[in-house]
């Protein structure tokens, strides 16, 4: 499971419907309604929040926005009723420059493999979610 800190914008098409997919597994998991995954630790985050669902919520209708910004159709109905909200509705999440850097290098990776006409911004652009601040590589991360 990637719970992608960068703007799904940056994701080529493999990687968006898999953000979609793999989000919509987190939601399943912080709503209590699968038993796998529950100790995932890309789920820390979320669980920090006051309420878990609502932030999965405002994450998902970012990747659907993205999506239908390239003219896919992700079907929202999808994103549990008690986790829709809009971004200003839910807490931003903090998110260190260590691991946006992470993140940027494993996307690049990604996509000279996969997409390697895809074109990667020198620097990361955030998942409005969340907010920057100065750190490490976050204490979830598994390298």
């Amino acid at each position: 499971m990637r719970l992608w800190s960068l703007h799904p914008e940056m994701l080529d098409r493999q990687g968006l419907t898999a953000a979609w997919r793999e989000a919509l597994l987190a939601q399943a998991v912080l709503a209590g309604r699968t038993r796998g995954y529950t100790r995932h630790p890309q789920l820390e985050r979320f669980r920090e929040q006051a309420d878990p669902v609502r932030a999965i919520g405002a994450y998902l209708e970012v990747i659907a926005d993205a999506a239908a910004a390239r003219g896919y159709r992700f079907d929202r109905e999808r994103i549990d009723s008690a986790g829709r909200a809009a971004l200003g509705a839910v807490q931003r999440i903090p998110v260190t420059d260590g691991q946006l850097s992470f993140e940027l290098a494993h996307l690049r990776a990604k996509l000279a493999v996969r997409s390697p006409d895809a074109t990667v911004p020198l620097e990361p652009v955030v998942h409005p979610l969340f907010v920057v601040e100065r750190g490490p590589l976050a204490s979830w991360e598994r390298p």
